[in-house]
């Protein structure tokens, strides 16, 4: 029995003729789960442990997200019967353009020129930066980042990562990788550091207060990951102060953005609510994904995008 929450076709059901679907909303209820052992989607966060419970046959979840931070309760990590996929993949395509799209705002000053357009200012004083040559550091190397930094090379980006794993097989168009220990080495050399990390214990506030004071008075952060891999407060000070240049932000802190934030107020951040990922092909992506981890899973085959639930990610 399969279990799934709503982003997917209505019509599941003629896809998978020989499976029974449930279909939940995010919110629930989930008095339909008793049965359930393959689950699609998500519950709301704070529902998860309430959606596992409630599925005790449940042995494979695959969730819409990327990130899987919400899933990684005490009752989950302990089993071992288990198994949870993301949806890493899907997703590389948009939010690696949202990225290029963002640096190339700043560095053609497109909010300046917005701001001067509502204003009927003909502004000819500004000086363009050019993306080639720039160095463009990538917090996190999954499929995301390695999109990005595909992206960032054909652009004549010099391209450093940082990972954890240095043993793996290299990235197309990065020049550099580094340790995250080294991570406030490279962002002094950085143009732009690009934020796509997961959130796990070990990257939460990774990028630190003294991680941006390394940074370039003209450097743009871009954070696509999750607000709390930045230290907020440290990020809305440096730029307060002009102590870098400016912040291209998709994911924060607490979501909604409260209307009264300051960081709407603020000239040198572009603020996106969350959407880096928007394209009307990701649904595609996301079925072909799960269908054929679906088909290894009656096959019992090992899966694509495993998560280890220990490591986070």
């Amino acid at each position: 029995m399969l279990g799934w929450f709503p982003s997917l076709p209505a019509d599941l059901e003629k896809t998978l003729p020989d499976d029974r679907i449930v279909r939940f909303e995010r919110r629930g209820p989930f008095d339909a789960a008793e049965g359930i052992e393959v689950a699609l989607g998500a519950p709301a966060a704070d529902l998860v442990r309430e959606f596992i419970s409630r599925a005790p046959r449940l042995r494979w979840m695959h969730t819409m997200s990327a990130g899987v931070e919400n899933f990684l309760i005490p009752e989950l990590v302990a089993r071992k019967d288990f198994t949870l996929t993301n949806n890493s993949g899907p997703y590389d395509i948009p939010i690696a353009e949202y990225v290029l799209a963002m640096m190339l705002a700043a560095a053609k000053h497109l909010r300046d020129y917005q701001r001067a357009q509502e204003h009927a200012h003909w502004d000819k004083d500004l000086r363009h930066a050019e993306l080639r040559g720039a160095t463009v550091v990538v917090l996190g190397l999954g499929s995301i980042g390695g999109e990005v930094a595909r992206l960032a090379a054909a652009f004549g980006m010099r391209v450093v990562g940082v990972r954890r794993r240095l043993d793996l097989p290299g990235i197309p168009g990065v020049t550099e990788v580094v340790p995250p220990e080294r991570l406030a080495d490279a962002a002094a050399e950085a143009d732009y550091l690009v934020v796509a990390t997961p959130l796990t214990p070990a990257t939460r506030g990774i990028v630190s207060a003294g991680v941006l004071a390394r940074m370039k008075r003209t450097a743009w952060l871009v954070n696509i990951a999750r607000g709390a891999v930045i230290d907020e407060s440290a990020l809305l000070e440096a730029l307060k102060e002009r102590r870098i240049a400016g912040a291209a932000i998709d994911a924060w802190w607490k979501e909604p953005l409260p209307s009264d934030s300051e960081w709407w107020k603020l000239e040198n951040v572009i603020v996106t609510p969350h959407v880096s990922h928007s394209s009307p092909h990701v649904k595609d992506r996301t079925l072909a994904l799960f269908l054929e981890n679906l088909r290894r899973w009656k096959a019992r085959e090992p899966l694509l995008n495993v998560v280890d639930v220990r490591a986070g990610y």
